[in-house]
């Protein structure tokens, strides 16, 4: 399954990421409580969902990341 990952939204676009690159799309055909980071996939329907789960570990890994990051950084001020 392809994701495509909400990077922004811009007035009635939605602009996001994806595997081959960046694409927009219209706004109005996505889910209606849709947010920056949240992961989205299309079903063989062609509706748009999101995918709760992926975003969620997305989030937690990109959390992670900046704990890791801050932690590093407290470290090299320490010393």
């Amino acid at each position: 399954m392809s994701h495509w990952i909400i990077d922004r939204m811009e007035g009635n676009w939605v602009v996001c990421e994806k595997e081959d690159g960046i694409a927009r799309l219209d706004r109005t055909a996505l889910p209606e409580k849709i947010q920056e980071g949240d992961c989205l996939f299309l079903d063989e329907e062609g509706n748009w969902h999101i995918d709760e789960e992926e975003t969620c570990r997305r989030r937690q890994k990109a959390a992670q990341k900046l704990r890791a990051l801050f932690r590093q950084s407290e470290e090299e001020k320490a010393q």
